[in-house]
């Protein structure tokens, strides 16, 4: 039995490429029971991010090419459209990839917990479809103990490596909670997404998103349940806020000192912490004289994101001794498997034996045979019909000086080698 993961990513393949490859959530139940009509594969899970589309399969034959067969023909691609987009891993090296998706060690950002949660929505799936067994079962079960692993044992996760969480993260730190604060968002684009984001899973207590284009400040307050104004409004609102973080594409400044000191006035003096993640920048620097504006700019935030980002790499070495020993481990029960039909076969051979002798014994002492005799016959047959199979092979063996087989017989009998003279 074989393992393998097949798939593109953000670093292998652009997003057009990866836009024509994804599956669709509503989707994957179908496409999981395709591949398997397909004889393809014996089990399969299917991922499929924004930033990666994978495959990871049992199979009882190492055929990777028709995986990608069917991978092709069901987005309607030609293999010479995405062939050099693809990357492969089979046995041990699948396993491992395995274990490193799941941890975070491959993610656009290194260490990112949110891939995890993807890869166990992705195996439930395939779970609930059936298209998962034995194999797959283990491996994503192990995967997941891989990724709490470390998550506990190494701070990969322990730190900030984006502007937006290090935003996030410096306003926690500053108000300890955020449940009962206000939070202004100035603009729209995947930065200020990215950051309402991490303020949601905080629990703020509100946000408010002001942007030029009111329709696309809507659209973004929508999947947070929060506020959508004008950017026109920002004078009046300003006061109403106790974290201002602004990310646009303006070329001049929208938040300027005089705007600041009336939206303090209004507050009582109450203080306001304030990011500024825009290149050039959004909020005039001279609001740093202001007794209660707090102003921190993406230059602030840098230092500590790139710091961070060391300390992930750093992490992220011992992240990978561990995957190299649950890989070992996971591959020796795989390994295992592959003895269990022989041993099954043993066993009903031997059964089969024991019910032939038993009968023949209940017989001899229907008929009235002395229990002792019964007894010793019964043993003496047993012991000659379990050893004739063996005894023939190795004196087979010792004829044609097959002398692996006859040290293998020693393991496998435990004999030692006096019990050979």
């Amino acid at each position: 039995m074989q393992v393998l993961s097949l798939g593109i990513n953000h670093e292998t393949a652009p997003v057009e490429v990866r836009e024509k490859a994804a599956f669709a959530a509503e989707d994957l139940a179908c496409a999981l029971q395709d591949i398997r009509s397909h004889k393809a594969v014996t089990e399969v899970t299917i991922l499929s991010t924004c930033n990666r589309t994978e495959l990871y399969c049992s199979l009882e034959h190492e055929d990777w090419k028709r995986v990608l067969n069917w991978f092709c023909a069901y987005h309607q691609l030609k293999d010479s459209d995405i062939e050099p987009y693809i990357y492969r891993h089979g046995g041990i090296d699948a396993v491992k990839h395995t274990f490193r998706v799941a941890s975070g060690l491959d993610s656009m950002v290194l260490g990112e917990p949110q891939i995890l949660g993807q890869l166990k929505q992705a195996f439930a799936t395939a779970h609930q479809a059936g298209a998962t067994g034995k194999i797959l079962n283990r491996l994503f079960q192990h995967s997941f103990a891989v990724a709490k692993q470390v998550r506990t044992d190494t701070s990969i996760g322990a730190s900030a490596v984006s502007v937006a969480f290090a935003a996030v993260n410096l306003a926690h730190q500053i108000f300890s909670s955020l449940k009962e604060q206000t939070v202004l968002l100035i603009g729209a684009g995947d930065t200020i997404e990215l950051t309402a984001r991490h303020l949601n899973e905080q629990g703020v207590g509100k946000m408010i998103v002001a942007n030029r284009t009111v329709e696309r400040a809507e659209s973004l307050a929508r999947g947070f349940k929060a506020e959508a104004i004008p950017l026109s409004e920002l004078p009046e609102r300003l006061s109403d806020a106790d974290i201002v973080i602004s990310s646009t594409a303006s070329q001049l400044p929208i938040l300027g000192k005089g705007a600041m000191e009336r939206a303090l006035k209004i507050r009582k003096h109450r203080p306001m912490f304030l990011v500024d993640l825009a290149v050039p920048r959004d909020i005039e620097p001279e609001v740093r004289q202001l007794n209660d504006a707090y102003l921190y700019t993406v230059d602030d935030l840098r230092g500590v994101v790139e710091e961070n980002r060391k300390s992930r790499r750093e992490a992220a070495v011992e992240a990978e001794k561990i995957i190299d020993i649950q890989g070992d481990d996971f591959m020796r029960w795989l390994q295992s498997l592959e003895g269990v039909p022989t041993i099954r076969a043993l066993r009903d051979s031997s059964n089969a034996l024991r019910e032939v002798e038993l009968e023949r014994a209940r017989q001899m002492l229907a008929r009235g045979d002395d229990p002792e005799k019964v007894i010793t016959e019964l043993a003496r047959a047993l012991t000659n019909k379990l050893t004739h199979g063996p005894s023939a092979a190795l004196n087979e063996a010792s004829k044609n000086s097959n002398q692996q087989l006859l040290d293998a017989a020693r393991r496998l009998f435990n004999l030692s080698d006096d019990s050979l003279d």
